[in-house]
């Protein structure tokens, strides 16, 4: 019988009223083993209506208790992390370490939203006049909204709602409707921490659901990630609606090798960065950028290591890449090396028409290389969010800058060198807004906030760190005066009564 994954509505489990339903496969045997259902209008007003309920307490909790809750749910995530890691890869197919890894990094959020209260330290001026105080606090917004994509349902959920619950906000999450059980589980969690009904809501669903946040009055922020497009459409829609928005789009990860970096190094972090979690991450690097004569030694090194990767089902623990999300999006990825040739491009590795024995029916898809890639070719200019790695040649450290800021996108980027002057400027000329400096995937630790430039952004707030705490509220500014008890008018004295 195919499992049923539900909405979490005001503390609890809210079967799905619509009667539309979307299939869930393993990714590794292309089996659909389970269905989720898409919420109505009414629904989503529901669960959206159980969160306003419960900000009007959960606003006023302290500090105190909800960190404590945060704790509980910290501790509870960590005792099921492999119970999670397991869900994440029944479901979108990465292999097991990969998902614990992304279990971990989810986990650094949480941490930062343990320590909440030093974030939401005020400020405070005194005698600014005379008698005249000044104190500058921040206040949660209400209920707030997460849209979350399907490579990281239990990551980028993360990035989310614990700073905005530990700020005193609500929250609503429509995750993707292709992984969406790591959503339920968490929902179990935080419940079990002892967090109050309503202050946590899952909705699944497709676009009506989306919309219904967006335009929804008693949302009044909105939180995404995901392609391009969509972060366009969110924030386009979100924002005419009244409602702040943090809409993070798409991505193509440059790294520029230059002639004197440590080739195997630069190869090692190409092949981690690029096929690693089969390429289906917003951070993986899918362009090369090769400085000078040191291109076909490069190139090379990448084939020599990709050759080697085991691709197989993430439930295999000899498994190094697991298979994409479903077949129709195996078959776009395809299509960029089908097409690479007539656009110019040299094939190295063509990882199209690859099986799995015993799993032929799987989204599986090969490593692909592709060397030599003009800058007008498809394959470079869109996200493909797959394992191809294409390869630029340029002759000097200045065509390679302006190759990688001529690109739409702005997200993150690094930099393969020995030369610390060479990274330096780097840092500061790239159009980007994550860099790093021989470290392939520069996602900054928690307490630094993840945000990208360009279509790679659309709205002023990275996510988590300081920005996230700003974002999940607002400002307010407090000016006191207080006369001094010395300069009141004589009055009432109820001192020891005079004798003259």
């Amino acid at each position: 019988m195919t499992k049923t994954v539900n909405h979490w509505i005001g503390g609890k489990t809210a079967e799905g009223a619509s009667g539309t339903y979307g299939p869930v496969t393993d990714p590794a045997t292309g089996e659909v083993t389970t269905q989720v259902a898409f919420a109505t209008v009414e629904e989503v007003d529901a669960a959206v209506a159980a969160a306003k309920d419960a900000f009007a307490t959960w606003r006023h909790s302290s500090l105190a208790q909800r960190t404590t809750i945060l704790f509980k749910f910290r501790a509870l995530l960590d005792e099921h992390r492999d119970e999670i890691a397991a869900l994440i890869t029944a479901e979108h197919g990465k292999v097991h370490s990969d998902a614990l890894g992304e279990v971990a990094r989810g986990l650094e959020i949480v941490d930062l939203a343990c320590g909440i209260t030093v974030q939401l330290k005020g400020e405070l001026s005194t005698q600014v006049a005379s008698n005249v105080d000044v104190a500058s606090i921040r206040q949660p917004l209400g209920v707030v909204a997460g849209i979350t994509p399907f490579n990281f349902p239990a990551m980028v959920p993360m990035w989310m709602f614990p700073i905005a619950v530990a700020c005193g906000n609500t929250f609503v999450l429509k995750p993707s409707e292709k992984d969406p059980s790591v959503s339920l589980k968490i929902a179990e969690l935080l419940a079990e921490a002892g967090l109050p009904d309503g202050v946590f809501n899952v909705v699944h669903g497709d676009k009506v659901a989306v919309d219904r946040l967006l335009e929804h009055p008693d949302v009044k922020a909105v939180s995404f990630v995901g392609s391009t497009p969509i972060a366009r459409y969110i924030h386009t829609t979100a924002s005419a609606h009244g409602k702040r928005v943090q809409a993070l789009g798409g991505a193509k990860n440059h790294m520029l090798v230059l002639p004197d970096a440590d080739l195997d190094a630069a190869a090692d972090a190409a092949v981690s960065a690029a096929y690693g979690s089969a390429g289906e991450r917003c951070m993986a690097i899918s362009a090369v950028v090769a400085v000078g004569a040191i291109g076909d030694e490069l190139v090379e090194k990448i084939r020599e290591r990709a050759e080697k990767i085991k691709i197989g089902p993430g439930t295999d623990p000899s498994s190094e890449m697991g298979p994409l999300i479903t077949a129709a999006h195996r078959d776009k990825v395809a299509s960029y090396v089908s097409g690479a040739a007539a656009e110019g491009a040299e094939v190295v590795l063509d990882g199209t028409g690859y099986t799995v024995e015993g799993y032929e029916d799987g989204h599986w898809i090969g490593i692909s290389l592709l060397d030599k890639v003009p800058v007008t070719a498809k394959a470079y200019q869109d996200e493909i969010f797959g394992p191809v790695l294409t390869v630029l040649r340029v002759d000097s450290y200045d065509d390679g800058i302006a190759l990688i800021n001529a690109s739409p996108f702005g997200n993150g980027t690094a930099i393969f060198t020995r030369d610390g002057g060479a990274a330096r400027r780097f840092q500061l000329e790239v159009e980007a807004g994550m860099v790093g400096v021989n470290v392939p995937i520069p996602v900054p630790v928690g307490y630094h906030s993840f945000g990208g430039w360009k279509d790679s952004l659309f709205g002023d707030h990275h996510i988590y760190g300081n920005d996230g705490t700003h974002f999940y509220t607002r400002g307010k500014v407090v000016t006191t005066r207080w006369p001094d008890p010395a300069d009141a008018p004589a009055g009432v004295d109820l001192g020891f009564p005079r004798n003259h």
